[in-house]
């Protein structure tokens, strides 16, 4: 094989944005699965006339969910998705509270899994599950912090004004007694909350103390 041909097949596609828009949803019954996913409180967004697609986005996702006729050859309730949620116990009292059936809540330990949600919010580790009519289940994961290697280094973003507002209080309660120790307030703590704030999302080590 030559040098050519080598760098060809090894090459990597890097510099292109590549976002995930759709996922393609199998139902038997596109009336009733649009009931639900109203009831559910996503949004209906509009497609092109006599498309036979209905789409609908989670609050604040980048990605939406089609479904409709023939659109796809996967069984009726086959389908399995993740919604990721910064506060699973408040994304589950809300899912209640529109007549959804979501499972409890649990959280993994070294001895498997237990009722609730992880009492340290820890990334990852805590679940609940609810299914469409058809049965295509989806999970809620609460994450509020990403593994490093997940996330693109130089962005910080939040979905949510209440993602960005916890992201905050997390901020606050560990800059906790700075200008106590320092001795007098500190003018920069606007930049110790954003170094604080942008370390903890890329998974690096939040600062402890800027010198100012």
């Amino acid at each position: 094989m030559s040098t050519t041909e080598t760098r060809t097949t090894t090459a990597k596609v890097t510099t292109i944005d590549m976002k995930l828009e759709v996922l393609v949803l199998p139902v038997s019954d596109v009336a009733r699965a649009t009931e639900f996913y109203t009831k559910l409180g996503w949004r209906q967004d509009a497609t092109p006339p006599d498309s036979g697609v209905v789409q609908f986005t989670p609050p604040r996702s980048a990605t939406s969910i089609h479904f409709g006729t023939d659109l796809t050859t996967a069984a009726p309730g086959s389908a399995t998705a993740f919604l990721i949620v910064s506060d699973i116990s408040a994304a589950h009292r809300q899912l209640a509270a529109a007549g959804i059936d979501v499972s409890d809540i649990v959280h993994y330990t070294a001895n498997g899994p237990v009722p609730g949600a992880d009492p340290d919010h820890s990334s990852y580790n805590s679940f609940a599950t609810f299914h469409d009519p058809d049965g295509n289940t989806w999970t809620l994961q609460e994450v509020t912090t990403r593994i490093a290697a997940r996330i693109d280094s130089g962005a910080t973003s939040f979905g949510t004004t209440a993602e960005l507002a916890t992201a905050l209080r997390r901020a606050e309660a560990t800059y906790g007694g700075h200008e106590q120790r320092a001795g007098r307030p500190d003018p920069n703590w606007p930049d110790w909350y954003a170094h604080y704030i942008a370390a903890e999302q890329r998974g690096a080590e939040p600062p402890t103390v800027i010198s100012f």
